[in-house]
């Protein structure tokens, strides 16, 4: 089923915000949304990210691994493999990635070296767009 443009404009909003996000740092899907306004649906645009390299927004361009719940914990996966995987991405950027409570959890102090939260994307910070879409333009029924 084909999306329609509002849900094309915010899966991109997601993919460029995503790709701001620096080598061996990691935010929640929460402050990617707050960082492109109001919505949260962000692990859901990452979970529908194509994997296909002809496309604009790919795995290969976009590094979804950098973004994980608030709480500091990798979520779990369709898969059983997919939280490791989620994981040894994450180390091999350096990222400390620890193991916690009883259920065997993996998790990353965002509050450490590795948590990234700015303000605003770079990209806004220095002038520039980036080829942002605007809020009007990406939801427009909520102007």
């Amino acid at each position: 089923m084909p999306r329609s443009d509002e849900a094309t404009a915010f899966f991109a909003a997601v993919y460029m915000a995503v790709q701001e996000i620096p080598y061996g740092k990691v935010t929640s899907y929460g402050h990617i949304a707050h960082l492109i306004g109001k919505r949260k649906q962000v692990g859901q645009a990452l979970k529908h990210l194509p994997t296909d390299p002809g496309n604009t927004f790919h795995y290969g361009n976009v590094p979804w691994q950098r973004v994980i719940a608030a709480s500091g914990i990798i979520p779990r996966r369709d898969n059983s493999s997919g939280t490791a995987r989620h994981a040894q991405a994450l180390r091999g950027e350096g990222v400390i990635v620890t193991t916690t409570g009883g259920g065997g959890e993996l998790h990353v102090d965002l509050s450490g070296e590795h948590g990234w939260f700015p303000d605003v994307l770079p990209s806004k910070a220095k002038g520039g767009g980036g080829g942002w879409v605007s809020e009007e333009t990406m939801f427009p029924v909520l102007f």
